[in-house]
């Protein structure tokens, strides 16, 4: 009988290309997926550094054809560059998934373990936890894992603010980009595979009240914007 999972990539990560790099492409990869020009300025601030210091990195990553620098169209990832980010991003969300699913971690927790560890592991250590989690399609926290090939799954949700009040679906995915908010999130029980309602979406980036199974919520607008639901097809 064919294996029909796709295979890994024959192609092996440029060996000049350091762990300091891979955090550059992969902080443009969420840019990209964030729309608009990235710029170093926006690398900046996504990694929490100096512009000085984002520019000369981004001009070595340009010298290795990970990404091409305009002035006037800013940062672009070449197809290598890409292959890369969704390497670092697989092996993250992976971690992430057995970190939890495995050894027990809590969702607030795993991320930040998985930033030390993503840029280690062996592509033994990677189909190993891969084929022990069942061949998983996302992370604990919903957000979908890269295949070897580097194809992601497809999602269809919506940030929870901009649901419509009377919306209900199910929870897709909670960012795990900030920490603190995750763990509010989490204490509330506001987490991928749970339904809820909207009830009001209050003006001016006010605060979202929301339904979950009879408990209701306040949720601030910065922490709701973390939240995205796969609405129930009318």
């Amino acid at each position: 009988m064919t294996d029909a999972r796709p295979q890994p990539d024959s192609s092996t990560t440029d060996s000049r290309v350091t762990s300091a790099m891979e955090d550059y492409l992969k902080a443009a990869y969420h840019l990209e997926t964030q729309g608009g020009p990235i710029t170093t300025q926006r690398m900046a601030e996504e990694l929490g550094l100096s512009q000085p210091s984002v520019t000369n990195m981004v001009k070595r990553l340009d010298d290795l054809n990970l990404v091409v620098h305009s002035p006037y169209r800013g940062i672009t990832l070449t197809e290598s560059g890409r292959r890369v980010a969704l390497e670092v991003i697989r092996h993250h969300r992976l971690l992430e998934l057995y970190l939890s699913a495995a050894l027990g971690f809590d969702l607030e927790h795993v991320h930040a373990e998985a930033e030390r560890l993503e840029h280690h592991i062996s592509d033994e250590l990677e189909e190993r936890m891969e084929r022990a989690l069942g061949y998983p399609e996302f992370d604990p926290h919903g957000d979908p894992i890269p295949r070897r090939d580097g194809v992601l799954p497809t999602m269809n949700d919506t940030a929870l603010t901009d649901l419509p009040a009377g919306g209900t679906g199910q929870i897709s995915r909670v960012s795990d980009r900030d920490p603190a908010r995750l763990t509010y999130l989490t204490e509330r029980g506001i987490r991928p595979g749970i339904r809820l309602t909207v009830q009001e979406q209050m003006p001016f980036e006010g605060p979202v009240r929301i339904d979950l199974d009879g408990v209701e919520h306040l949720l601030p607008h910065s922490v709701a914007i973390l939240v995205r639901v796969e609405l129930d097809q009318v």
